[in-house]
């Protein structure tokens, strides 16, 4: 079925209520039509796991007491709104006052399809943080979606914000975390629900990175969450009333998922509320062993950098610089989990 007449069917399905069934022949559609291929060991387009819980070995690490390893381990966070699983990764080397990562999966994905994706274990090993992976599950949305589309997960203290923002302050409390920083990421459905974590809890997180996501606010029900995904969310995406929250981007200009415009979209919704005018800078790389890649930068009077804008030539709706034992990744392209990282670890939070 062509993406065309499948969009015209969705809308069909989404008029006549059946909202599992549109959401699940669009992902379909997507697919096919020039998305990802399916994840291995994939079936229909859903991820079927095959990952142990438990330990698994850290890098080699001489500054680590002996005997010490990284645990990955499943935790659960329950409150008013509810109850949600996650993973949790400490590094072998995991002390009071690390910084934490909070991953995002997209859709189909799972914490641990992420975690291999993304490496961004590797990089917990490397510098020294903790990485927490809540897990959506198959009865909150069919394909394992985060619901950035409707209104009722889109608002602090409400559906998936106020259990994701519970995951977040468990494991700063539990683990003794840095709560001046404290940073989210996410891919696809999930840089769309990391876009909302800033906006709404700009007192939690110090900077938000979206990789092939969408601005907070952009869509109220499936139809618009479709003409945002491949057209923007136009002037929805600017709210002026938002405390700003620096923000780093990676999109693929090939995109069919997600266009590329929602990347410019993000971008334009945080300099509406940055603190103070900012000059843009454009730089591109041409690399001739993988992709070419755009990065602009928006910088305060100062010179710091409060925004960056990635945009990768050639490639789709996949995580750039990713592992290819996770699904949804371009391992041709620049490293967007280590360049996230960097961004990241180069802002704090202003606390009380």
């Amino acid at each position: 079925m062509a993406l065309k007449t499948s969009m015209e069917e969705a809308l069909r399905l989404t008029r006549s209520g059946k909202l599992l069934e549109a959401t699940a022949l669009l992902r379909s559609a997507f697919t096919r039509g020039g998305g990802a291929p399916a994840p291995a060991g994939a079936a229909g387009g859903t991820l079927i796991e095959n990952v142990p819980f438990g330990r698994t070995k850290a890098a080699p690490d001489t500054t680590t007491a002996p005997g010490r390893e990284a645990r990955f381990e499943e935790r659960s966070y329950s409150g008013p709104e509810g109850t949600m699983h996650y993973r949790l990764y400490r590094p072998a080397q995991a002390r009071a006052g690390m910084p934490l990562i909070v991953m995002l999966h997209g859709c189909t994905q799972s914490p641990e399809d992420f975690a291999r994706g993304t490496g961004m274990n590797r990089l917990a090993d490397e510098h020294g943080f903790l990485v927490a992976y809540p897990r959506q599950t198959q009865a909150a949305n069919a394909q394992k979606c985060w619901n950035w589309f409707k209104p009722g997960d889109q608002r602090r203290d409400r559906g998936e914000p106020a259990l994701l923002a519970g995951v977040t302050r468990q494991v700063i409390a539990e683990e003794r975390a840095d709560p001046a920083r404290v940073y989210v990421a996410g891919m696809s459905a999930g840089g769309a629900a990391a876009a909302i974590m800033a906006a709404e809890y700009p007192d939690l997180y110090a900077a938000v990175g979206i990789h092939s996501g969408l601005a907070c606010g952009v869509a109220r029900d499936l139809p618009s969450a479709l003409h945002a995904m491949k057209r923007g969310g136009g002037t929805r995406a600017t709210d002026t009333g938002r405390r700003f929250v620096p923000v780093i981007t990676f999109h693929g200009d090939r995109d069919a998922t997600v266009n590329e415009i929602n990347s410019r979209e993000i971008v334009a919704a945080a300099a509406a509320v940055a603190p103070a005018p900012l000059t843009a800078t454009v730089e591109t790389v041409r690399n001739p062993a993988g992709r070419s890649y755009t990065r602009e930068t928006s910088a305060d009077g100062r010179g710091r950098v409060l925004i960056e804008r990635w945009t990768i030539a050639g490639s789709g709706h996949a995580w750039s610089g990713g592992d290819a034992s996770g699904s949804y990744t371009d391992p041709a392209g620049p490293d967007a989990s280590r360049e996230m990282v960097r961004f990241f670890l180069e802002r704090k939070r202003a606390t009380v």
